[in-house]
């Protein structure tokens, strides 16, 4: 079985990278030839460039190669186009049996929708939005091509799967685009089980705690990712002021750090805030930790909330999270209806710092995501590959 995975960009700490990364190490063990078309990816030495296109050997022997679509572009909404083409040109001069793309291109057969709905996620941030930034929202042409590029593809006839990484996603695109419930198919993101283990507090508590001056009694909020407006840092913060003594540590690379750590130095946040930047090896910082937080404004399923889920550490976060289907509240975290409302989420996180919730709840959070190892995300990959061959024999 020859498979495609089409994803553009790779950020060493983005949620839909390292989706990949397990799913091609999960996948190469299994009967399946895997190619990734990207525009940059880590490769070996002794990779051959011709034209805009590189073919790198097996990586370590890792049972993939890569097919380098790099064509020149100038903003967003070149880069974007132009990469679509690159890859469509790529895909016709190549024998896949199946092309599984994380980005919006119509030369699909599988799409995974990782970053859900560009629809949804612009009427959610409008909502949050001031009077200025929706005007710009509105008119910024990057929005208008992906907008387009989203509905050419949902409307294509070689488009036969949509993976969605949760239900929130899968609702999401039925409401929007009328897909037909046959196309949609909830299969969610993989955990190394083994790796993230609650057995990383041991490892890790003290030590890291010393390094950042925490007092091992401390309550510790732990939030990963990048992007910190959309995943709701700014909201964190101010809701972090009414939780007395607790502490919050930010995990994760974004242009907006020097602005909120500036506010994060100032009044009762003083001393209890602290910046991690981008992390490459997020287990210790999950050892480390009580709690797991993410209010986001929009998130279809953020491999972070799993990982943490894993290590023993309750989830906080808002119902416009996918996590939110993990999360029973009071059970394996807290919820928030709405990551806009600074004082629900500091009643949240002031239940979480009740002493005995945070090892209660995350024993529960652990025992939560234990079905969803690798091998399990790899056997309905396979699956869904395998049906979709017989329905259409290529």
């Amino acid at each position: 079985m020859k498979i495609a995975l089409v994803r553009q960009r790779y950020n060493p700490y983005g949620g839909a990278e390292r989706f990949v990364e397990r799913a091609m190490t999960a996948l190469a063990a299994r009967d399946v030839e895997l190619t990734l078309l990207a525009r940059a990816w880590s490769t070996t030495a002794g990779s051959t460039t011709t034209g805009t296109e590189t073919t790198a050997p097996d990586a370590a022997g890792a049972g993939w190669r890569l097919i380098r679509c790099d064509p020149f572009y100038l903003g967003r909404v070149w880069r974007d186009w132009s990469f679509a083409r690159a890859v469509c040109a790529a895909v016709k001069s190549h024998s896949f049996d199946l092309v599984q793309s994380h980005e919006r291109i119509s030369c699909c057969d599988v799409y995974r929708a990782g970053d859900g709905v560009h629809r949804q996620w612009l009427a959610n941030r409008k909502r949050a939005a001031g009077l200025f930034e929706r005007i710009a929202l509105t008119l910024n042409p990057y929005h208008w091509y992906t907008l387009a590029a989203e509905k050419r593809m949902f409307e294509s006839p070689r488009l036969r799967a949509v993976i969605c990484n949760s239900n929130m996603v899968k609702e999401e695109l039925r409401r929007h685009f009328g897909l037909a419930e046959a196309k949609l198919h909830v299969i969610y993101s993989g955990v190394d089980l083994a790796a993230f283990h609650p057995d990383l507090r041991q490892t890790w508590r003290a030590r890291k705690r010393k390094e950042l001056g925490i007092a091992d009694a401390a309550m510790v909020f732990l939030f990963v990712g990048s992007g910190f407006r959309r995943k709701g840092l700014p909201q964190l913060l101010r809701a972090l002021s009414g939780v007395r003594d607790a502490h919050l540590v930010v995990v994760g690379a974004d242009k907006e750090l020097p602005r909120l750590r500036h506010a994060a130095e100032r009044g009762t946040l003083s001393g209890r805030v602290h910046f991690a930047g981008g992390q490459e090896d997020v287990k210790p910082w999950y050892g480390m930790a009580d709690c797991f937080v993410l209010p986001t404004l929009y998130d279809p399923f953020p491999n972070a909330a799993l990982e943490a889920m894993a290590c023993g550490l309750p989830l906080v976060t808002s119902l416009q999270c996918g996590a939110a289907e993990f999360v029973e509240s009071g059970v394996e975290g807290y919820l928030c209806r709405d990551p806009l409302d600074v004082v629900e989420l500091a009643r949240c996180l002031s239940l979480a710092a009740v002493p005995g919730q945070s090892l209660r709840m995350g024993a529960a959070a652990r025992r939560k995501v234990e079905p969803y190892g690798l091998a399990g995300m790899a056997q309905q990959l396979t699956q869904l590959y395998a049906e979709l061959l017989q329905e259409t024999p290529r």
